[in-house]
């Protein structure tokens, strides 16, 4: 028998339907499901995983956060539990009759640790069962038979590079989160998270909030002029661009005149190369750009992966392989009614030669493989779609554009108007993500006479630098070196849950997250350094390589760790009153309400473990207000307009609106009788069903 493993049910069902022609049969033991068929007089088990099936663990007795040596934590064993029973249950039971077990997880180095805890629990039953390897990026026919024909080896280092990140993220985490959670008091389900990769990329962003709150905002002003030649409007800017003073630029509308003569004309051709394959970071990118998450987007790439519509989704390469046969593949999603038109525009092409970006030896660059043959679900489609028109743009013709720029004097004032045309449009008529702008002049040459119809004159102000997207941080965290391709999105999402951040377009970062990192800052420690986690990517690296030890990286990795915390366990009392301090502010909502005092109005927990408002001075003041549950709360610096009590803005998840605080004000009467019309609804269905 022959046992394949795969890494999760979806991918498990896809490779068994293309292993046996559709002719498996699905078996059920206690709760996990599996595929049984034979092929060429051989019986075959597919077992699918549920990811990893192991997790990284201290032992119980370092379970207690208070009391438990954090120098001890740090050195602490580091233990592999298993989490799915009943799949280790299948795997020993079916172990004994097996020769050979081929691991088929995903293609990187998280696919191959997954795959070794497949492995472990069969060599542990049979310890003489041939271990091989089926690697492919795409889970189709071509791809899944190729790899199943030249079986390689298991690749034990980049299984062990894997389980180190593991090990060491586990130990750093635990270590640093529980320090600064006890040192602040923030313990229970409001600790304080630290991370090897989450702390710098949390410094990334509430560094560029400070750029933006240390940013002077000055103002600056324009001329725009709009002119005429025969029934054809256009508008020209005043080439010196912008102007710091007022009066120069109020002295230019004093020499307003018309018509004014055409100077020059400068005529010039602009080639927009075409993009680039996606690799994961770009895809992401543009996945971010169209309103997914780049959780979100990843999750769906790789469910798209498992069901063999694209390639595997985790790669640097930007270079399709020389087996990637470009023309067939554009003839295949033809056959989708929404691809047809521009996969035709393609294959009327002489040639197609696709685009090259960063060659890696990794896996082919994001791209289709196949057409939907079941409907897809709208965000899903969004996904597949943008993987097919990125595959086309790389394949299609450069973009090309007449661009001129005309100038016109008034007055020796000289204005420019400036007009693009598109001659080819080449991949922008395949990829609608990006912009595609034309500015139409009329047909202008030197010595023609325009009317002037208007000049006025702009106020503007400089902007701040924008706030990172989920794409550009993304970008930037790749350029440093902070984690990899697989995981650089659950750390943002890990921000996200830990309410470090906020913000869906552009990232904010919230009080409690500043708060955690200029405390951490002011006393220059090298966790929330890009620098420190990039080294220990790379000695993952060379784990990878066969250069280095997992043993030997994950010790140096401790001692590094022991220096780190004996420098914050010397500067404990200082980091735990600036954090309490922070901490402290960032519960305060506003000022007191009531007349005279001087006190602030704090979220704080009843007894009951219910959210209120309450004043600081308690028991001086007893000042207090019940609060939402749930969601983010704001203060607006408004006052209701009924009874004058503080307005607040509540945001959740899918929601955000402007609210009183004053639970008896006139503005919550409707609300309070939908409360009522709800309750007296839920009681008659309860009568109902009792009878």
């Amino acid at each position: 028998m022959i046992i394949v493993i795969a890494e999760k049910p979806i991918a498990g069902k896809r490779i068994a339907e293309l292993l046996s022609g559709n002719k498996m049969v699905t078996r059920i033991f206690k709760t996990v499901s599996f595929f049984e068929f034979k092929k060429n007089n051989q019986d075959y088990l597919v077992i699918p995983l549920r990811g990893h099936v192991v997790n990284v663990d201290f032992p119980a007795n370092y379970s207690v956060w208070l009391g438990t040596d954090l120098k001890k934590l740090v050195d602490a064993e580091v233990l592999y539990k298993e989490t799915e029973k009943n799949i280790f249950d299948l795997l020993r039971e079916k172990a004994s009759l097996a020769q050979e077990v081929v691991i088929a997880t995903d293609p990187d180095k998280e696919g191959e640790s997954i795959g070794l805890e497949a492995v472990n629990a069969i060599l542990a039953v049979n310890s003489k069962v041939k271990i091989t390897r089926a690697s492919f990026s795409a889970i189709t026919q071509q791809d899944v038979d190729t790899a199943f024909a030249h079986l390689t080896d298991l690749d034990f280092n980049l299984a062990h590079s894997a389980d180190a990140r593991r090990e060491i993220d586990l130990i750093w985490g635990a270590v640093l989160t529980r320090y600064l959670s006890l040192v602040s008091g923030r313990l229970g389900k409001d600790f304080l998270s630290v991370g090897r990769v989450q702390s710098p990329t949390l410094a990334l962003i509430v560094a560029r909030e400070k750029e933006r709150l240390a940013f002077k905002i000055e103002p600056f002003f324009e001329l725009e002029a709009v002119f005429q030649k025969g029934k054809e409007q256009f508008t020209a800017q005043h080439s010196k661009g912008k102007f710091s003073d007022k009066a120069e630029a109020e002295k230019i509308l004093t020499k307003k005149k018309s018509p004014c003569e055409v100077v020059e004309v400068k005529k010039s051709k602009r080639i927009l190369k075409k993009p680039v394959p996606f690799n994961t970071t770009e895809f992401l990118r543009a996945a971010t750009a169209i309103g997914f998450t780049a959780g979100m987007a990843m999750n769906i790439a790789e469910n798209l992966y498992q069901t063999g519509l694209t390639s595997y989704p985790r790669t640097d390469n930007q270079v399709y392989p020389d087996s990637l046969n470009l023309r067939d593949l554009v003839k295949k999603l033809r056959e989708h009614s929404k691809f047809y038109p521009d996969a035709e525009k393609l294959l009327a092409l002489k040639k197609l030669e696709a685009s090259k970006g960063k060659l890696s030896k990794d896996h082919p660059p994001i791209h289709p493989v196949d057409i939907p043959k079941q409907v897809l679900n709208e965000h899903q489609w969004k996904i597949y779609e943008l993987i097919v028109r990125r595959y086309f743009a790389t394949l299609a013709e450069d973009a090309v554009t007449d661009n001129v720029r005309a100038s016109m004097d008034m007055n020796q004032e000289i204005f420019y108007a400036f007009g693009q045309t598109y001659t080819l449009w080449g991949w922008k008529e395949f990829y609608p993500y990006s912009k595609s702008e034309e500015m139409i002049l009329p047909e202008l040459k030197k010595g023609d006479w325009v009317d002037l119809l208007d000049l006025k004159l702009l106020s503007k102000e400089t902007k701040p630098p924008a706030r990172f997207s989920q794409g550009t941080l993304i970008k930037l965290m790749e350029e440093l070196g902070l984690g990899t391709k697989a995981t650089r999105h659950e750390i943002i999402q890990k921000l996200y849950a830990r309410d470090y951040i906020s913000g869906k377009k552009s990232i904010e970062p919230n009080s409690i997250g500043i708060a955690v990192t200029d405390t951490l800052n002011q006393h220059n420690s090298i966790v929330v350094k890009p620098e420190m986690t990039a080294e220990l990517e790379k000695e993952m690296d060379l784990i990878a390589t066969g250069k280095k030890e997992k043993t030997e990286v994950i010790q140096e990795s401790r001692e590094f760790l022991h220096k780190i915390l004996q420098e914050l366990l010397d500067n404990k009392d200082k980091i735990g009153s600036s954090l309490r301090q922070a901490l402290r502010t960032d519960k305060e909502l506003m000022k007191c309400t009531r007349e005279g005092c001087t006190g602030k109005l704090v979220i704080r927990l009843g007894r009951t473990g219910k959210r209120f408002l309450g004043c600081n001075t308690y028991p001086n003041c007893t000042t207090t207000y019940p609060l939402p549950q749930q969601g983010k709360l704001q203060d607006l610096n408004q006052f209701c307009p009924e009874c004058k009590a503080p307005m607040i803005k509540l945001i959740g998840k899918r929601y955000s609106f402007n609210m009183c605080i004053n639970l008896n004000c006139k503005t919550k009467d409707e609300w309070k009788k939908k409360k009522l019309e709800k309750e007296n609804e839920s009681k008659k269905v309860k009568k109902v069903s009792s009878k």
